[in-house]
């Protein structure tokens, strides 16, 4: 499948981990995921 890379800190994502990645936050991983979480708990 290949890869993508995170739009915000650039760290390398396997599209066969997609459940890492979340279309709300547009190709983010997990790691930015849950950092914009903690930053921004109502988002």
């Amino acid at each position: 499948m290949g890869t993508i890379v995170c739009a915000k800190c650039l760290k390398v994502i396997d599209y066969f981990d997609h459940n890492k990645v979340t279309k709300i936050y547009s190709n983010h991983c997990d790691c930015c995921y849950n950092k914009s979480k903690e930053k921004n708990p109502s988002a």
